[in-house]
């Protein structure tokens, strides 16, 4: 794949036209409800999706041991935006994350900081994190995602030690190809 080219969800690298994703079943007057967990630097949220055991909980907990603030765990609210999406957590969601063979560990969330009333709405959500399809390219193409009809940037898995720093400095800094 040519670095610096973008597909779509659904699109491959012949460059096929992406089929529009139908996520409005699971939607309602409150937002689009996914199973996932969320975490936050500053006003930047990460999305990580995948099956159960995929990862998504242990990306999140060294995403916060860097610095994230988690938004939820296992389940995250998103609400459409003029700029796009807000990740937020459903209500009634714990303040709790899964560290598999470990248990429930408390955490302090974005419910907890100083500005709560502000983030009570959200977090614009900046990248999803797809932990059930690994990455193949060594300079991968721009992917996105849409969720209530908002493209969001999408990385695949990577399986090394570094896939959470990179994360990390990509909501920092973003792409520079």
């Amino acid at each position: 794949m040519t670095p610096g080219r973008e597909i779509s969800e659904d699109g491959d690298a012949r460059n096929r036209p992406a089929r529009p994703r139908d996520d409005t079943a699971n939607a309602d007057a409150n937002g689009l409800l996914v199973h996932g967990s969320a975490v936050a630097l500053g006003e930047r949220a990460v999305l990580m999706t995948g099956a159960s055991g995929s990862g998504k909980s242990a990306l999140a907990l060294q995403l916060m041991a860097y610095g994230c603030t988690l938004i939820c765990d296992d389940q995250v609210l998103l609400k459409p935006a003029p700029q796009g999406l807000l990740a937020c957590a459903p209500q009634g969601a714990g303040r709790g994350i899964e560290a598999r063979r470990v248990g429930i560990l408390q955490s302090s969330c974005i419910a907890d900081r100083a500005d709560a009333g502000d983030v009570a709405r959200g977090i614009p959500l900046v990248l999803c994190v797809d932990l059930d399809k690994p990455e193949r390219d060594r300079l991968p193409p721009h992917r996105t995602i849409t969720f209530l009809g908002k493209r969001i940037a999408k990385l695949h898995a990577v399986e090394s030690g570094y896939f959470a720093a990179a994360i990390l400095q990509y909501v920092k800094g973003g792409r520079s190809d």
